[in-house]
């Protein structure tokens, strides 16, 4: 049997990772003198990791969280008054475990946004569905649903996350 059929039935399969790299896998397992299990093992390792990149994108761009900036660049000396500690345990998450929420209250152009998008940020790369958005792109959304089923249906589409921020820029 050739390889072609192979990765033709891989392809079929879902295991696209593993269709794509299975020529150069076999060939390496070959001069390395792999046994067959840790040729499999290999093409499972390339499978999950290939799978959780496309999950950790997909949730990105579901997350509508676009581009912004690190709290790494974050100036902690202002504002004056900051709870240093209490921002770093929402960004790590700490409010899933105890089901609670954050809100973030300052006045204008202080960094809530920023804070909002790290926190959505990292609860994406830790596996959670979130929705980054605006009260107003939530609202104009809502409201423009036609039927009582079509917004009770967008209502869920909010709920069934894992986070929501809601931004009030």
């Amino acid at each position: 049997m050739s390889a072609e059929p192979v990765t033709e039935r891989l392809r079929t399969l879902g295991l696209h990772a593993t269709a794509d790299a299975f020529s150069d896998l076999c060939a390496e397992a070959a001069q390395k003198r792999w046994s067959a299990t840790q040729l499999v093992e290999r093409f499972v390792a390339l499978e999950e990791a290939t799978r959780h990149d496309r999950s950790m994108e997909r949730r990105l761009v579901r997350s509508r969280l676009g581009l912004f900036k690190s709290l790494v660049d974050f100036d902690w000396n202002w504002p004056k008054k900051i709870d240093r500690p209490l921002v770093e345990s929402a960004v790590r998450g700490d409010f899933f475990e105890s089901h609670r929420n954050v809100v973030l209250v300052a006045a204008q152009g202080l960094g809530k946004t920023m804070i909002a998008q790290n926190i959505a940020h990292a609860a994406v790369t830790k596996g959670h569905t979130v929705i980054f958005t605006t009260a107003a792109q939530m609202l104009t959304d809502l409201c423009g649903q036609e039927s009582s089923r079509a917004l009770e249906r967008r209502l869920l589409h909010y709920a069934k996350v894992s986070l929501l921020v809601v931004d009030s820029c």
